[in-house]
């Protein structure tokens, strides 16, 4: 036995240059998303779900994309665009519909549902006005986890996607405007603003939430003069904080509102209701008082409209003209500047995407993240929205209940 402290000392140090083990952390296992993003088939739908940039990042992480051929046709993407992303160009429908994650912008169609092969993840808008009953009773015999992209909430508990295209229906209805009061679409032959020395556009705004913040935004940016009606002071009160300007507010008193649009060049249409249709607080009368020329947007049509004389119209025929006012009453604003709006989209489901990667897959993102999970419908074939299923007398269990019990 070595008892000499020196020698000691000698040999650890020779022991300490012999080669060991190396010691690798250990990543967590990572899921492979397996994505499908179909054509929209609905009626003047332009957006798409996914950019090709957004592809790009998501097949760099390692996860597969398959596209449908011209699925972003309606926001200027061609098939070259998304191939050289990385994606699968897929020229059948139903190839897209047996990925295991569909990624769409509208709700899915019966025959969309009927190509589905079932225990898969869909993604998309909720539209209750256009969500049949038999829809929904077809996701659940296919056992599919549903989740509606209009109610995610984010880390500050807003909704980012209903947010995101409040703020372009906002400002594209003033962009709108100003297009419609030119002499070349029949108009006054007015410029929407103002300069020196020529009063300026009078601008009335009714609704004081996203898309009435983002439409005053836009006006007040060329030079209008703008009044904002809502029956909220919370809402009236924090639009003139956002926008760091001292606008006329007013909540909605039918003979202040009827003064306000004898003098308008324009009007914003944009209350919205949580649930049911919008309020209509604008009477075929007080339309009649306005100036000839004048213009109405109503982007509240897709709830009903809050003009008594508003009907829905389309992209190839936008306008009307009703008591001498022109009328613009087209649903989904949004898709009118297709491009924007999916580069929006993509910004924000993109992140989400990755981290669903990360987590292992969809199923384990609803279980850890708790504003993912605000949007879950139906949950492998469960019906989980107590709206829906008091709307159309489904049976529905809260979706938190029902991941204790799968625990």
């Amino acid at each position: 036995m070595i008892t000499d402290p020196g020698i000691l000392k000698h040999l650890m140090q020779q022991g300490s240059l012999l080669p060991k083990e190396e010691m690798l952390e250990v990543a967590k296992k990572k899921g492979s998303l397996f994505i499908g993003i179909p054509k929209e088939t609905s009626f003047q739908e332009r957006r798409v779900a996914l950019v090709p940039e957004a592809v790009s990042l998501l097949v760099a992480n390692g996860h597969q994309v398959k596209v449908e051929s011209k699925c972003g046709e309606g926001a200027s993407f061609t098939d070259r665009d998304y191939s050289e992303a990385g994606a699968e160009i897929c020229h059948s429908p139903e190839d897209i519909f047996k990925c295991d994650i569909i990624f769409k912008v509208a709700p899915p169609s019966e025959d969309e549902v009927e190509m589905m092969s079932g225990n898969q993840t869909l993604i998309s808008a909720l539209q209750i006005s256009i969500q049949p009953r038999e829809i929904l009773q077809k996701l659940s015999a296919k056992k599919v986890t549903a989740i509606a992209w209009d109610y995610i909430r984010d880390d500050s508990g807003a909704f980012p996607v209903v947010r995101t295209m409040g703020e372009i229906a906002g400002t594209t209805s003033i962009l709108l405007a100003g297009d419609l009061l030119s002499c070349f679409n029949q108009g006054k032959g007015m410029m929407l603003g103002g300069v020196a020395g020529v009063q300026p556009t009078e601008v009335v705004v009714i609704g004081a939430g996203t898309v009435g913040e983002y439409a005053t935004r836009a006006a007040l940016g060329l030079g209008a003069s703008v009044k904002v009606f809502d029956n909220s002071l919370s809402k009236l009160r924090r639009l003139q904080n956002n926008i760091g300007n001292r606008v006329y507010t007013s909540v909605i008193q039918p003979k202040v509102l009827a003064k306000a649009l004898m003098r308008a060049d324009v009007v914003i249409g944009a209350l919205r209701a949580s649930l049911g249709k919008t309020p209509c607080v604008v009477t075929e009368e007080m339309v009649e008082h306005m100036k000839e020329g004048s213009v109405i947007v109503d982007v509240s049509i897709d709830q009903g409209g809050c003009f008594e004389t508003s009907r829905v119209t389309s992209h190839d025929k936008p306008t009307f003209t009703e008591h001498g006012v022109v009328h613009y009453c087209v649903p989904n604003i949004p898709s009118r500047v297709s491009r924007t709006a999916s580069f929006a989209l993509s910004n924000i489901f993109a992140p989400i995407l990755m981290d669903m990667g990360d987590k292992g897959g969809a199923k384990e993102l609803i279980q850890r993240d708790l504003g993912f999970r605000s949007g879950v419908y139906m949950y492998k074939g469960v019906l989980t929205s107590e709206v829906l299923g008091k709307v159309f007398d489904l049976k529905y269990k809260d979706i938190e209940l029902l991941l204790m019990g799968m625990k």
